[in-house]
């Protein structure tokens, strides 16, 4: 007998009494169950793809993305965005929780038609407030089970020495009032139909180290600091590139529909994925172009020579992108 063999580690399966492990794990029991009643049924979706015309990707739309009317139908392969948290800050509207939930329902109704089947939308939010405390992660999950996607799983993304200092603990040393202090913000995943993409001659980019970390549900990296980049509520290229290495195959097409500083376009360009924004506030808007700008003019990624930093109407748009 050889050591391959003599080692080699039996397959499990869904256990009345638990099991040691999961490899090569059999589930169709647990997946059977009345559990599961009512949650197989898939939303049917339209299994081709269609392309975005050259002249509009690695572009960053001035405009709402409640309507993205210049993308058609099954053409973005992953969205993740971090939307605005209605907490007064300077790019926030102060709408109340109806009019912010319904917001984003039309932003992500949006999200789901632009979608390829199989692709994914990765959201990360807070929870707000403590009298009472908002789950606005809880709310999220609910509306975009209602436009129809099916929620993969969430990352807890642990911020820890660089959340922001906070005394905030209610009744000090007392059980008359305490108050947690979220060190914490959630990622959010969900598909559009099937839970798989299709490759074919597509190319993946993750390593294997970075495929068994990404694939933990907890992930620690610190908060971006505002001043730094000149947007309140920042979050860290780290984010939508470990998302971005994750979910798409190099050459994929990300969107951030609440584009802000333009983080996620950030991290698409140095993953070798084509990115697409939308953005409401125009110095948000060139800020983000000029960390885009940025990332082109040095390394790893370079312009291409002759390539310039434009705006086009009320679309702006870096273009040099390889």
């Amino acid at each position: 007998m050889t050591a391959e063999r003599k080692f080699r580690r039996k397959a499990t399966a869904t256990s009345s009494f638990g099991t040691a492990g999961r490899i090569s794990h059999d589930a169709s029991k647990f997946y059977a169950s009345k559990l599961y009643d009512g949650l197989r049924t898939k939303k049917g979706v339209d299994r081709a793809e269609n392309a975005i015309s050259a002249g509009l990707l690695n572009r960053i739309f001035l405009k709402s993305s409640e309507s993205m009317e210049d993308l058609p139908d099954c053409s973005v392969h992953l969205m993740v965005t971090s939307p605005p948290y209605n907490v007064t800050k300077e790019y926030d509207d102060q709408l109340t929780l109806d009019e912010y939930r319904a917001l984003l329902r039309r932003v992500f109704r949006e999200t789901y038609r632009v979608l390829v089947d199989g692709g994914r939308a990765c959201i990360n939010v807070a929870n707000l407030g403590r009298k009472p405390y908002i789950p606005l992660h809880s709310y999220v999950i609910q509306d975009m089970h209602e436009i129809g996607f099916q929620m993969r799983g969430e990352i807890i993304w642990d911020k820890g020495a660089s959340a922001s200092p906070s005394t905030a603990w209610g009744s000090w040393r007392s059980a008359s009032n305490p108050t947690l202090r979220d060190v914490h913000e959630y990622i959010l995943i969900f598909s559009k139909g099937s839970y798989s993409r299709h490759k074919g001659e597509k190319e993946n980019t993750i390593g294997r180290d970075q495929f068994l970390e990404y694939t933990k549900s907890v992930w620690t990296f610190p908060a971006e600091r505002a001043k730094k980049i000149g947007h309140p509520a920042p979050f860290p290229v780290e984010l939508p590139r470990r998302l971005i290495e994750l979910y798409t195959f190099k050459g994929d097409v990300v969107l951030d529909p609440f584009c802000g500083g333009g983080s996620s376009c950030v991290a698409a360009v140095l993953a070798g994925r084509k990115y697409l924004g939308y953005e409401i506030k125009d110095q948000y808007v060139e800020l983000a172009e000029k960390r885009i700008a940025s990332v082109l003019q040095g390394e790893p990624l370079k312009a291409k020579k002759g390539g310039k930093h434009k705006r086009e109407g009320n679309k702006g748009k870096v273009s040099g992108l390889e």
